[in-house]
């Protein structure tokens, strides 16, 4: 273990991916908040979403919150090719290896492990990409995980969002910066085409339809799309947002070793809690994705569908400035915790 800033390194070693490929001296960047009890049984984790780091989605941990770390241990491992744990802008690897969800959980479950000593969980939390790798965790590890909350997220990356991340793709890589499978200079063309294909599938029509912006500040909607989505992305570099759009394209739970690509056995192997929240108007992740996999948790302790009833697209999931958005999950969280 290492300290870098604000965060904390676990140093996994030399790790063989699902790919069959070694990963040399893979990092993996996490932070914890709040304190481990004795028992260390009150442990949440709550792994990143896509082009996220621990700093963008800690708003979720404060006192009487929803991730309470007056109660909890909470530990946020950030996930690969975010540019804190390993990543293409900070590894000498190339070209960078096809990490998957799997991959990501195996080193994750390694640190809580061999760092605290921890062997159960009290909850799995996330959102969109975080969601996938809680629906990972409660079928790849079912005797550890004693309840998941999969917020916008679903067991699988569907046709419908893997032709989404297609476009995503195609607008970030059509920037001449992109040369011979990687970007050589920062795309700025290239990111803002992508901010732009990310606003509309990211919001609902009856957002745009209504104006919700205006909500916001916002004067127009092109005012919304600039000063929101053109530089979105910028923040972060390109190859790192194309390695993390190959590991949500390739998320599905059952290419884990043990279930052979049998999505009907993944399911079945889930024991936790599991609340299911996809966003009613998220296009990314759609309702109908868990309508369909609730029915195959037949093992589940408990199995529930609660959408998010909001008109803020995937977003609603992530309602950093939408107090209604925010209060619904926060009661379907504490329920969930006192179940």
């Amino acid at each position: 273990m290492a300290t870098s800033g604000d965060y904390q390194v676990f140093h996994a070693g030399d790790v063989l991916l699902q790919s069959g490929v070694v990963f040399p001296s893979l990092r993996l960047a996490y932070k914890t908040y709040g304190t481990l009890n004795a028992r260390k049984d009150n442990v949440i984790v709550y792994p990143t979403s896509f082009s996220a780091q621990h700093t963008d989605t800690e708003w979720l941990v404060q006192r009487g919150g929803i991730l309470d770390p007056e109660r909890f241990f909470i530990v946020i491992p950030n996930l690969f090719a975010n540019g804190l744990s390993s990543s293409p802008s900070n590894s000498e690897v190339t070209p960078f290896p096809a990490i998957s969800y799997h991959d990501a959980v195996a080193v994750q479950r390694r640190l809580l492990v061999e760092q605290f000593g921890i062997s159960t969980l009290a909850l799995v939390y996330g959102w969109s990409m975080g969601g996938m790798q809680a629906y990972h965790w409660a079928a790849c590890h079912p005797d550890m995980v004693e309840r998941a909350a999969i917020v916008c997220g679903s067991a699988r990356c569907s046709p419908y969002n893997h032709v989404f991340l297609e476009g995503v793709k195609a607008a970030l890589t059509a920037d001449p910066a992109f040369r011979d499978s990687r970007f050589v200079a920062r795309p700025a063309a290239g990111l803002r085409a992508m901010g732009r294909v990310y606003a509309g599938w990211a919001m609902s029509h009856a957002y745009y339809r209504d104006e919700v912006w205006r909500d916001y500040g916002f004067s127009s909607l092109e005012d919304y799309l600039t000063r929101s989505w053109d530089e979105a992305f910028s923040r972060r570099d390109a190859n790192d947002l194309l390695a993390q759009i190959g590991i949500w394209q390739r998320g599905d739970i059952s290419q884990c070793p043990e279930f052979g690509g049998d999505m009907v056995r993944a399911l079945a192997a889930i024991k936790a809690r599991v609340l299911l929240m996809p966003g009613q108007t998220d296009r990314y992740f759609d309702v109908s994705d868990n309508e369909e996999e609730i029915g195959r948790l037949v093992n589940a302790r408990s199995a529930e569908l609660h959408p998010i009833p909001s008109i803020h697209g995937h977003r609603a999931g992530n309602p950093v400035n939408n107090p209604a958005d925010r209060g619904f999950i926060t009661a379907e969280i504490s329920t969930l915790l006192q179940s």
